[in-house]
């Protein structure tokens, strides 16, 4: 089985001024189809630069980075877009839903840039609701929702393509303790459904819940370890 995510020998500098900052000074990393990863590091480490340049909003100073056997390095701005929205689905901290429109205008969103027509995919949006349990609050706007909600809607819209990856940063960031735990078992059913779970943290209680966790420090991988005993979220 091929990975479905290689990087090799990444690297990004920015330039500040007279002054270079090495984000990435030489990342090598294979993630396969249906692993579930957590990624951690410190402030400063290097982890939202390489969440970004694997979620193909940058690329890379040098190096290469293979995202199902294409090649990101060599895509232009429209190309790059466009594998965005088909092979990575995002989670983020903050929901980022449309406020004034309902759950399933929100999870429709993917679709319309995909050029699906309407009818398909309202029945997509649908589907990707009932999948996360929320089935019968496809016409409530996200204010009408608890947070663990809104991140379950936030986790439809990721999905509803069928992306290769789905890539979550901080996603219990902004959910209280029992939130975060259902949110945990929502993405251990998605990991048994043999989806391929990325995760940004900085909690090792949630790092823990992934079946591999790698460690940044200062733009390098620390290390890559598989976690022997995962915590296994249970439904609340």
């Amino acid at each position: 089985m091929d990975p479905v995510i290689i990087l090799q020998e990444v690297r990004k500098i920015y330039k500040m001024g007279t002054q270079e900052v090495r984000a990435l000074d030489g990342v090598d990393l294979n993630v396969f189809p249906n692993e579930y990863v957590a990624i951690m590091g410190p402030s400063g480490s290097g982890k939202s630069t390489m969440m970004n340049i694997i979620g193909c909003l940058d690329v890379p100073s040098s190096g290469h980075y293979i995202l199902n056997g294409a090649d990101v390095g060599s895509m232009d701005d429209d190309e790059l877009a466009a594998a965005r929205n088909r092979e990575i689905g995002f989670v983020f901290q903050t929901f980022n839903l449309l406020p004034r429109v309902n759950c399933l205008q929100n999870v429709e969103l993917p679709l319309i840039y995909s050029g699906i027509r309407r009818a398909e995919r309202r029945e997509m949006a649908a589907q990707a609701l009932q999948n996360v349990g929320l089935g019968d609050r496809m016409d409530h706007k996200p204010n009408e929702l608890s947070g663990g909600q809104r991140q379950r809607v936030a986790v439809a819209r990721a999905l509803v393509n069928n992306p290769a990856i789905l890539l979550a940063d901080e996603p219990t960031g902004n959910l209280d303790t029992k939130t975060g735990v259902e949110i945990m078992h929502l993405f251990e059913e998605l990991h048994q459904r043999g989806n391929t779970l990325l995760v940004v943290t900085h909690e090792e209680e949630i790092a823990r819940h992934a079946r591999r966790i790698v460690r940044l420090r200062d733009g390098l991988v620390e290390s890559d370890e598989k976690v022997d005993n995962p915590v296994l979220a249970q439904a609340v």
